[in-house]
């Protein structure tokens, strides 16, 4: 059985939208997680609503005010245990740039650490854990 949290993000065209995505596929990559397709689980893709509703802790993490991974789980009824919206850590969404990438490793230490000392993580996830230094 799989214990690490399901992480979804927000994958959209500004830059702090493809920051949230970069994270999530840091938090997959490093072990901290396992992400997840929100897209499937907005369009009704039965498997992964169903990955969705499997009872494990939830991740989402969005670039901007619009929320939208957080409103594709709402619209199944679920809420994220842990939600992250990057404007409420200084991101500013951009339309045409990309993302700061020393901005997005701060945030990624700060999201690690955060998860290691909640409950979101527990002891047989953490023996899962493949730590990397990006």
């Amino acid at each position: 059985m799989n214990y690490k949290p399901i992480v979804y993000s927000c994958s959209g065209c500004s830059s702090a939208a493809q920051m949230a995505n970069y994270l999530a596929i840091q938090l997959d990559r490093s072990g901290y997680a396992e992400m997840s397709c929100i897209v499937g689980v907005g369009g009704n893709v039965k498997k992964l609503v169903h990955t969705a509703k499997s009872g494990r802790k939830l991740i989402a993490i969005d670039g901007c005010p619009l929320a939208c991974s957080r409103a594709c789980l709402q619209n199944h009824n679920l809420s994220p245990d842990l939600y992250i919206q990057l404007t409420e850590y200084g991101v500013r969404k951009k339309q045409g740039v990309d993302y700061d990438p020393l901005e997005a490793d701060q945030i990624l230490e700060q999201l690690q650490t955060q998860l290691t000392e909640s409950s979101l993580i527990n002891e047989q996830s953490k023996n899962t854990f493949t730590f990397q230094n990006n």
